[in-house]
């Protein structure tokens, strides 16, 4: 898995309907590829979730309008609103704990 080179507007992903998963990073950062592992493991458990992996950096409005400046950041939207956030995980529990907001 890598990181899109999207950046969708902000208003946009407020428009989406559901549970989105906002993953922020890039390749390169091994971090963000540690964080990737614990979301790739997490998230077929939690198939209301939708998935974004986004790459961050300069430049980037996404990134900025959430106010991104720790990778990997981890943003769980519901109906387009924040319930809550994980900035680099050091383990399982803390993105678990996240991702169960959903249920």
């Amino acid at each position: 898995m890598h990181y899109q080179r999207i950046d969708p507007a902000r208003e946009t992903l407020a428009a989406t309907p559901g549970w989105l998963l906002l993953e922020f990073g890039v390749d390169c950062c091994p971090h963000c590829r540690a964080g990737m592992v614990l979301s790739a493991g997490l998230l077929p458990h939690h198939p209301a979730i939708r998935h974004l992996a986004v790459e961050d950096g300069k430049g980037r409005r996404l990134g900025r309008a959430f106010g991104v400046k720790l990778w990997p950041a981890f943003i769980l939207l519901r109906d387009g609103e924040e319930v809550g956030r994980v900035l680099r995980p050091t383990g399982v529990d803390e993105l678990e704990a996240l991702l169960n907001q959903a249920e």
